[in-house]
């Protein structure tokens, strides 16, 4: 438990946590902020959490790729890759695109496709299927690749695959990678990777896509040096950002750049598979970081899930608006199959991990006949609920396979990586926050075992209870529209930077009504001042929902994040609640 005293008091609130306000410093850090700018006590909180300095904040505010962006060249091997993939356009060349199923693989692919279109070239998109083949290259696939093509481009994969690029000997091999290295590299002609064990791990926030992006800033370059131009890279960045918040990849950095700029040019609507997912997801207003992690990049996803694997790609890659069309309406059916699945699943996953125990470093489950395409996102839900690292693994014969997630602070993807150099696993591997793994029957209990000591090596199982972490109070007639702009040009928010989230102290409920069976909506004020709406989604599958409804005319806490809503041509500001407490109860 923290020495800091709760947040107005809440040591357990509607949802049985304790609510935790900015330290003492982060306070003086936002007032001293104010003091220097004009800019709202709120932002200044937010700002001051992402430890921005007074002088820092304007250029925190309005990030730019021509202050972001690194040096292509400061990654190894990238000279390489990219003179030898322009060689491969000159030459016209047939190249092959080897690609991850998930949105940082299709991204990363239809950015390559692209590119190599506006220079007059088709190239072959290969991704491997998820149940069949499995992540990564392998040998059969790279060496039918390597007999028809003279250049094979693995991106989001290829790392860790020596024998299968060993396999692709007749062909030319670049990887363009994020996933953590092993002690070798695989015998290609580039390994371009930041989070490879020589790399001085700068970069290592970047997601594939980014890393295929620096690929064609350097190739850009190095026409322009010869006197050629290459397309337009500015128009590519809503791929960057939509694989950068889907793969969950930090928002620091050059990150932060890559989606703010990315998220103007997708608002452009010029991108016809994006423009078709987003009319068929009914995304209405300009798309924002929460909708490429939430709204597209699940339904992007899908087809490598459930479906093709190629599907969303395809939809990324194309240009043609009738394909784009009949693409989205296929991956939409696709993510509606994979929720029904999903929830399956993932009950069954919390339900043995529960009779397993939660008090370890470790929460896994594992059974026969879970689909392979979901296991992903059950361990995620797995991980939220319970606040560890999480593995759910799909048992299929004598074989398992498994897909982790991990916590903040806990790097799973090395661990993973030690089991596999120890024997344990047939194969794993990821980065720091996401892993794969196959696993022999026999060894499921020894390894899963083995891998809760190495998190507990790493404190995994010694983190705090679980507490909702705010950034101060607001009044219901202080959030207007501009405040909310505001907030958002102190994101974007996702991985490493949480959204900002506030609390409204003693206001009365005015009125509730409830939305579908799980969600509730809520309008509530401070005494005869402005109200404010709200919405608590799932709020009658926690508990919320019913201790909010008992209040309704009584005062009350509450706590969530400020946004705006769209319904029906009128965007309104509304309260996004996730928490509530009644004043005097669970104090400490």
């Amino acid at each position: 438990m923290s020495d800091r005293a709760a947040f107005l008091g809440v040591g357990c609130s509607a949802t049985g946590r304790r609510w935790v306000g900015p330290d003492a410093a982060c306070d003086r850090l936002a007032e001293t902020i104010a003091q220097a700018s004009a800019l709202p006590r709120a932002v200044c909180a937010v700002l001051a959490r992402a430890g921005v300095m007074p002088d820092q904040a304007e250029a925190y505010l309005s990030p730019t790729l021509r202050d972001q962006l690194p040096d292509p060249r400061s990654l190894l091997d990238m000279e390489t890759a990219a003179a030898r993939f322009l060689q491969a356009v000159a030459q016209r060349e047939r190249i092959a695109i080897f690609a991850d199923y998930d949105v940082d693989g299709g991204a990363s692919a239809a950015l390559l496709i692209c590119w190599l279109r506006e220079m007059g070239l088709r190239a072959t998109l290969y991704i491997p299927d998820r149940i069949d083949e499995g992540y990564g290259p392998n040998d059969a696939a790279m060496a039918e690749l390597a007999a028809t093509h003279e250049l094979i481009i693995c991106v989001d994969c290829g790392t860790l695959s020596h024998g299968p690029i060993a396999a692709a000997k007749a062909a030319d091999v670049i990887v363009l990678d994020h996933h953590l290295g092993g002690e070798t590299l695989p015998d290609a002609l580039a390994v371009v990777n930041p989070n490879r064990q020589d790399e001085t791990g700068d970069l290592g926030h970047l997601c594939a896509a980014a890393v295929v992006f620096l690929m064609l800033v350097e190739g850009n370059r190095q026409l322009r040096a010869v006197g050629k131009t290459g397309p337009d890279l500015m128009s590519m960045l809503d791929l960057v950002a939509l694989a950068t918040v889907a793969d969950v990849a930090p928002l620091i950095g050059v990150n932060r750049a890559f989606v703010r700029q990315g998220l103007r040019v997708m608002a452009d609507r010029k991108r016809v598979g994006l423009r078709a997912l987003a009319d068929i997801a009914r995304l209405d207003t300009a798309p924002r970081a929460h909708h490429l992690g939430f709204v597209l990049g699940p339904r992007v996803n899908a087809g490598g899930r459930i479906g093709a694997a190629d599907l969303g790609a395809r939809l990324l890659a194309t240009d043609d608006p009738h394909e784009a069309s009949a693409l989205a309406e296929k991956l939409e059916t696709l993510n509606a199959e994979r929720r029904e699945i999903e929830a399956y699943v993932r009950a069954g996953a919390l339900a043995q991990a529960e009779a397993r125990g939660l008090d370890g470093a470790l929460v896994w489950a594992a059974q026969e006949g879970w689909h392979p395409g979901v296991i992903g996102i059950a361990a995620a839900r797995l991980k939220e609920a319970t606040d560890r690292p999480a593995v759910v693994i799909a048992l299929d014969g004598d074989i398992g396979k498994g897909s982790g997630r991990s916590v903040p602070g806990i790097d799973l993807g090395a661990a993973i990586q030690r089991l596999a150099h120890e024997g344990l696993l047939l194969k794993g591997g990821g980065h720091k926050m996401a892993a794969g793994l196959t696993v022999a029957r026999a060894q499921l209990d020894t390894a899963m075992a083995r891998l809760d000591e190495l998190l507990a090596r790493q404190g995994a199982a010694d983190r705090p209870v679980s507490g909702l972490k705010l950034d101060g109070m607001l009044m219901p007639g202080a959030v207007t529209p501009e405040l909310i702009d505001q907030l958002e040009c102190a994101g974007p928010f996702g991985a490493s930077m949480r959204a900002p989230r506030f609390a409204f102290a003693d206001v009365a409920i005015r009125s509730t009504r409830s939305m579908g069976e799980s969600h509730l909506r809520l309008r509530f004020g401070a005494d005869q001042g402005p109200t404010l709406e709200a919405v608590a989604f799932r709020a009658f599958e926690t508990g919320l929902g019913s201790f909010l409804t008992a209040l309704q005319g009584r005062r009350v806490h509450l706590a969530g994040q400020i946004e705006i809503n769209t319904w029906g041509g009128r965007q309104t500001p509304q309260l996004r609640l996730e928490d509530a407490a009644a004043p005097g109860a669970g104090l400490e």
